[in-house]
């Protein structure tokens, strides 16, 4: 039996967001509810409001949480009632061409739920990334839900759902970091600092943080930075050549821009090291042009790669990190900067618009 709940959608394109009753059908086949207890107030959120991801409105809106399973469908065997979990957007089919070849973080054919949640009057919701996390419940995919240890804060633990996990995953996964690394991240929002975090975790001896904004930098250093660089008076030169300077003239093994804009990219690309890498993680909108000489794309060598949630596999990484986390190696709660009630999301657009926050998460 279908069961209303209260939820946040965002109605049409750039309105606020609106608090409204949310109708949950019982869980079909390969399909969970969850019992949200938290969920981070992501970037991407605020896209899908502004109506930079499509057009499918009333979104549902939320997906970077963790909650309790409250139903499962027919054919669920990967979690059972009142299992913790966090949700994820990369549900990997395992049979398609990525999946097949080992490479599942690239999976091609990720799990939804197959059944739609709508508003009291029979309208369907578009839930943001699948997901749909900013309600008192959801309907996912089973393959959606990722176990973790039970006692970790879920305010904590959700945040691996999307950004943190970006983060770290840019490092570690798609950057390959490894000990006595020299890396530079541009940008030291949420998605940033957890590249510095990812990067002190894989052993990086030199870690420099690039921002215009003193207290991102602040947290970033904090956080595990070994040098910050406050770009606000400089061009992209100044950027390079700050770069070269603390890495003996070289730059960086590797750069990660988690901004995501031309401007940055290319600071990103001149400062690497010869054969270095460089990760775009940063999610660029549809009409941003990159242009550069393809000669120097050739003379220094390196990768040049893309970083899709953190090149992930939720049910490899998220137990992982969830156990640092609770050995005191990986610093979550340091992402939470506060916590809020469900009428308080478009106030935290707003402080995150304005880089007051790493995260504001939402505690159902």
């Amino acid at each position: 039996m279908s069961v209303t709940v209260k939820g946040v959608i965002a109605r049409s394109q750039g309105a606020e967001v609106e608090l409204t009753d949310i109708v949950i059908p019982d869980p079909g086949a390969g399909e969970v509810v969850v019992d949200i207890e938290t969920c981070g107030v992501c970037h991407t959120d605020f896209h899908y409001k502004e109506g930079g991801i499509n057009d499918e409105f009333p979104f549902l809106l939320g997906h970077e949480a963790a909650g309790r399973v409250s139903a499962i469908g027919d054919g669920v065997d990967n979690v059972a009632v009142g299992d913790f979990v966090v949700l994820n957007w990369r549900a990997v089919c395992g049979e398609c061409r990525a999946c097949k070849r080992g490479e599942p973080w690239y999976c091609f054919n990720t799990f939804n739920a197959r059944q739609k949640m709508t508003l009291a009057d029979g309208t369907e919701l578009s839930p943001a990334l699948g997901i749909g996390a900013f309600a008192e419940k959801t309907l996912v995919h089973a393959k959606q839900c990722t176990k973790v240890n039970p006692d970790a804060d879920p305010a904590a633990a959700g945040l691996l759902g999307c950004g943190i996990m970006a983060g770290i995953g840019a490092a570690m996964n798609t950057g390959n970091v490894s000990r006595g690394d020299s890396v530079a991240v541009i940008g030291c929002g949420g998605v940033g600092v957890a590249a510095v975090v990812g990067s002190r975790l894989a052993g990086a001896s030199t870690i420099i943080a690039i921002d215009r904004d003193a207290r991102k930098l602040s947290k970033a250093q904090e956080l595990g930075a070994t040098h910050a660089i406050d770009s606000s008076e400089m061009n992209e030169d100044d950027v390079v050549a700050a770069v070269q300077d603390l890495t003996g003239g070289f730059g960086a093994d590797v750069v990660i821009d988690a901004v995501g804009r031309p401007e940055t990219w290319r600071q990103a690309f001149y400062a690497r090291d010869l054969a270095g890498t460089v990760v775009l993680v940063g999610v660029p909108t549809p009409e941003m042009m990159l242009e550069i000489p393809l000669l120097d794309v050739f003379g220094r060598g390196g990768a040049l790669k893309s970083s899709w949630y953190g090149d992930c596999l939720p049910e490899r990484d998220f137990p992982m990190l969830t156990d640092l986390y609770l050995q005191g190696r990986l610093p979550l709660d340091e992402f939470v900067s506060e916590k809020i009630g469900i009428s308080d999301i478009d106030a935290a657009f707003e402080k995150m618009a304005r880089g007051e926050v790493l995260r504001s998460v939402v505690v159902l």
